[in-house]
């Protein structure tokens, strides 16, 4: 992993995604290595967005992302998994891999 935590912000809606995301990469350096839409979260559809980088950076961002998301929208949760286990690294080179595969079919 790049980084030493994983961040994740679950919000209602693209736009609060979007927002905090924009907040989150503005305060500390971090990096997007995906995202997940799920429709049927509290009949609405629901966007985690998913963050690395060291402990601390991942901290404030996920605090700041979180904040900036609940000013637009609703944030469903907001969490930080310090030093993840080396399982939780192969479901994050997922996250990259998919994210890299939704960029390939846009263009």
């Amino acid at each position: 992993m790049r980084g030493a935590a994983l961040g994740l912000i679950e919000t209602i809606g693209l736009s609060t995604a979007v927002t905090a995301l924009d907040a989150a990469c503005k305060t500390a350096d971090v990096t997007l290595v995906g995202y997940e839409k799920v429709i049927g979260a509290g009949k609405a559809v629901s966007v985690t967005v998913q963050i690395v980088g060291d402990v601390a950076a991942v901290q404030a961002a996920v605090s700041a992302g979180a904040a900036a998301g609940e000013r637009v929208g609703k944030v469903l949760a907001a969490r930080v998994i310090p030093r993840p286990h080396e399982e939780v690294d192969e479901l994050i080179k997922r996250f990259e891999q998919n994210l890299k595969k939704r960029d390939k079919e846009e263009e």
